[in-house]
């Protein structure tokens, strides 16, 4: 069977069990209920440019546990660095990687890495070179840790939805006080959308899962999905800070097309990080299925329980296309188009 058979039988599965509103046996209305209440903040940035370093340090004044967690402690910043294509926003932008180390430096942050595994690209040094990154971590004077080579320990998985046992994680990640997720905002080929929770994949080493890390890719039905699950709950990531200054639509994450989404999406429930983040791409993140598996879990996926802080999703909101298989997240519980906006810059 060819791969590229693998991947229609993958997403048709995937429509399938989302339009019938049970994934991995999960009921949403149960779930819905016992969601905890969450808050994520929506930035507005239209540039690079722009003074980040205070935008973000101001926004997580609204989340002072997660200041608490930073002060005195070292915080591992975790970006999206996959491939370098000159002309695509592939990766999460230095600038503001480089915002987010000074916002934690400033708030007493111990110490500040920045860490990634690139799950295709196996020189990490040509890639961190080609992306600006290294001149971003040379000028903020920040060790980069690349997360395929570092020494690691096996972790049991608590939900063992890969029915792996346990992951090996690198002691990078373990070792930190604080874990900030730092996506792209992206479609995705295989899941529709790749956000906080599936940037969380970039964690797992290379030189134990090899690249593109296929043990987690195939490992039975909608794995990708179960792999992202698993590793999120086994890693418990405190913070996400998505980067949707530009963002990617269609064939993401590596060839789609720059969109000028012009936003920051925050928070310390990666969930409700993601079902915002969704929401501001047009699509229905209740769809999504390990955003459903996650709600489970303690992951907030409804609007009506996630404090919106700074710009409501409406204000916001940029219809992303989505590849063919991918259409069904454009529409809501009742089958009807999800709400669009023209605010795509």
């Amino acid at each position: 069977m060819t791969a590229t058979l693998n991947r229609r039988q993958f997403v048709k599965k995937l429509a399938i069990g989302a339009t019938g509103g049970a994934v991995l046996g999960l009921g949403l209305g149960y779930w819905r209920n016992r969601e905890p209440a969450s808050r994520v903040t929506i930035l507005k940035a239209k540039s690079y440019t722009e003074n980040l370093a205070d935008l973000v340090k101001r926004a997580l004044q609204d989340y002072p546990a997660v200041i608490e967690r930073a002060r005195g402690r070292r915080v591992v910043l975790k970006p999206n660095l996959v491939e370098y294509y000159e002309a695509r926003g592939v990766n999460t932008h230095p600038a503001l990687v480089a915002a987010a180390i000074g916002a934690f430096r400033s708030l007493g942050a111990r110490e500040v890495i920045v860490a990634e595994g690139p799950g295709h690209q196996r020189d990490t040094e040509m890639l961190i070179e080609q992306s600006g990154l290294d001149d971003a971590l040379k000028a903020e004077r920040t060790v980069f840790v690349d997360l395929n080579l570092d020494s690691t320990h096996p972790v049991p998985l608590r939900a063992n939805y890969t029915r792996l046992g346990r992951l090996f994680f690198p002691d990078t990640i373990l070792g930190a006080d604080l874990v900030v997720s730092m996506p792209k905002l992206k479609t995705h080929h295989w899941v529709g959308a790749t956000l906080s929770l599936k940037n969380m994949f970039g964690t797992v080493p290379g030189v134990k899962y090899g690249w593109p890390k296929n043990v987690l890719h195939w490992c039975g039905d909608q794995s990708i999905e179960k792999s992202i699950v698993d590793i999120n709950l086994a890693l418990q990531p405190g913070f996400a800070i998505v980067d949707g200054i530009e963002g990617m639509e269609g064939d993401g994450p590596l060839r789609g097309e720059t969109v000028q989404s012009g936003v920051i999406i925050m928070g310390d429930n990666l969930t409700a990080v993601d079902a915002t983040g969704a929401r501001v791409m047009g699509l229905n993140p209740e769809r999504l299925n390990y955003l459903q598996v996650m709600q489970r879990h303690g992951g907030t996926l409804s609007e009506s329980r996630i404090e919106q802080l700074g710009e409501t999703v409406g204000a916001v909101r940029c219809d992303f296309k989505v590849l063919p298989p991918f259409t069904f997240l454009k529409l809501t519980a009742a089958g009807r188009n999800m709400p669009q906006e023209e605010n795509c810059g």
